[in-house]
């Protein structure tokens, strides 16, 4: 893929492009943040005994079946918290990696179902996927899943260890894992946008990030098409710090890491299927490369390291589409047009 601006593109970054009017904004962004928090606060405290009721009934419901499945994993792990940990978690992430993935490549190299074509982020790329390219990748994310996961998994469980985790035997409550999941998500955010950031740096970008950006036009399968180094940094240490600094039942850390691996398979696949998450905003971050580091955008809006993002097509199309039209439809291009405040005209 051509990457003759990247270098460009990694020095602007660093002399204030990424980082310009990010002070000025602060404020603004804080404001924003409060209205959004306090907005939501007010409707969960307001339907909270509905919500809390409904859930918590399903939950306990259901407790019995969840309880007498996660008992079977264990056992086919010897009931060895390492065991379930390194290679539960990576049978658990390994299988949603790969049944997710090799749907979207089955479009890929296939073409099939040739509608699905409308729905692609970026029109006229990968069709087909070069075989060479495919392959190098496939050997890359092998060696990284099964190789480098797995022991850099071991060493997370020797740190978890010492840190101390709930051992139960018992699934945590309701309650305590939607926290849990909500704590993750924005450890997440911090973890990768900057461990991100700090890849672009074009003092190492060439030595190991650079692999990553090969594809321009990312498909699902690169998702951890990346350097064994950045893989551990900056793919695997973001998710698993949440549950790492909580003390996590080893429930919730399968859980949460395969919600990730799901996610972030969705968002390289290249698609902007209906009813799915949107790939718009990282999908961007590959094609212009110095836009969009983090995962739900917080940080990028707050370092002003998506403005070019938010003048774009891009952004009004980054949505959960809830029809079969097509984003690119509902939004086509206007490359002529002015962008006020992320709506073209």
């Amino acid at each position: 893929m051509p990457q003759s601006n990247d270098q460009d593109a990694v020095t602007s970054t660093y002399k204030g492009g990424g980082y310009s009017g990010a002070a000025g904004s602060l404020w603004s962004t804080v404001k924003k943040a409060l209205v959004i928090l306090t907005s939501l606060l007010v409707v969960l405290l307001a339907l909270r005994n509905t919500i809390t009721y409904h859930l918590q009934h399903f939950w306990g419901a259901s407790g019995n079946f969840w309880q007498l499945q996660w008992d079977k994993f264990r056992t086919l792990f010897g009931n060895d918290d390492c065991n379930v940990l390194v290679y539960g978690g990576t049978l658990a992430t390994y299988a949603v990696y790969w049944i997710a993935g090799s749907v979207y490549t089955f479009m890929d190299v296939t073409g099939i179902p040739a509608f699905i074509r409308q729905y692609k982020v970026q029109p006229g790329t990968n069709e087909p996927v070069e075989t060479r390219k495919l392959i190098k990748c496939i050997l890359v994310v092998q060696l990284n899943q099964l190789v480098v996961g797995v022991a850099f998994s071991r060493l997370v469980f020797y740190l978890g260890s010492l840190r101390g985790y709930d051992a139960s035997p018992h699934l945590p409550t309701f309650h305590w894992f939607l926290f849990e999941l909500a704590v993750c998500v924005l450890v997440e955010e911090i973890a990768f946008y900057y461990s991100h950031r700090l890849f672009h740096h074009k003092s190492i970008y060439k030595h190991f990030h650079k692999i990553h950006h090969e594809w321009q036009s990312p498909i699902a399968i690169t998702a951890l098409y990346a350097h064994p180094l950045e893989h551990i940094l900056s793919n695997m240490a973001p998710v698993i710090a949440g549950p790492l600094i909580l003390g996590s039942h080893p429930a919730t850390f399968l859980l949460w890491s395969s919600l990730a691996v799901f996610s972030t398979v969705t968002v390289h696949s290249g698609y902007h299927l209906p009813f799915s998450m949107s790939p718009e905003f990282h999908d961007f971050h590959h094609l212009k490369f110095n836009q969009c580091y983090g995962v739900l955008g917080l940080l990028d809006h707050l370092h002003g390291t998506d403005d070019k993002f938010r003048a774009s097509r891009n952004y009004n199309r980054h949505m959960t589409m809830l029809s079969l039209t097509p984003p690119r439809q509902m939004f086509p291009d206007e490359p002529n047009g002015k962008c006020v405040r992320g709506k073209q005209e």
